[in-house]
């Protein structure tokens, strides 16, 4: 089930829901339209020939801030990470999930590769993952409208929610955007690599 306007504007009333600042105008029948943050990370390709997902990629990105006056250029076939302006935040029985916008996705703007899941209890500016699938260069503005979230009641409140002592939570309260952390995983291969072995 996804929740209406109605609904959400009820859960943003209770706290189940929050979204600072929340724009005018921002809700919609089923969403809630987020807006672009000013911090961009992106890869230096002229520096690396591939990525070991084994080891931390830090230093294989660079960082950019936009402005009013200054905005990012994603160029064709190119991948950066950014977030949303808003800090959402869900409570241990509620999900949301990160949609694109219609009029974006016309213009062959991808706002995220895979993780558009907000967990139960993360509260967070949302990470973008950003990619022209466009043949020309797009220029996006700090604060212009970029995505759209919507929210999904879970059956009963999560037993562990995210961020939790017990979960590997490696994103939890993020406020910029984070190179993969997947290296991680790794150093605790012995839950994974030897299962079943």
């Amino acid at each position: 089930m996804i929740l209406s306007d109605r609904d959400i504007k009820k859960h943003l009333a209770s706290g189940k829901i929050t979204i600072e600042p929340l724009f005018p105008d921002s809700l919609q029948p089923a969403s809630v339209d987020l807006h672009l943050g000013p911090d961009f990370l992106f890869f230096i390709t002229d520096e690396h020939v591939c990525i070991d997902l084994r080891e931390p990629m830090d230093h294989m990105m660079k960082s950019v801030t936009i402005d009013e006056a200054r905005q990012f250029i994603l160029h064709p076939g190119q991948f950066a990470l950014g977030m949303t302006h808003e800090v959402v935040g869900v409570g241990n029985d509620m999900v949301g999930r990160l949609e694109g916008k219609s009029s974006l996705g016309r213009v062959g703007l991808i706002i995220h590769a895979t993780a558009g899941y907000i967990d139960p209890g993360n509260k967070l500016k949302i990470t973008l993952e950003l990619h022209n699938i466009s043949s020309l260069p797009i220029k996006l503005f700090y604060k212009m409208p970029i995505a759209q979230i919507s929210f999904s009641p879970l059956s009963s409140a999560a037993d562990v929610p995210y961020g939790s002592t017990k979960l590997d939570s490696k994103y939890y309260g993020s406020m910029k955007p984070q190179a993969s952390q997947y290296w991680k995983n790794f150093k605790n291969k012995n839950s994974w690599m030897n299962f079943g072995a």
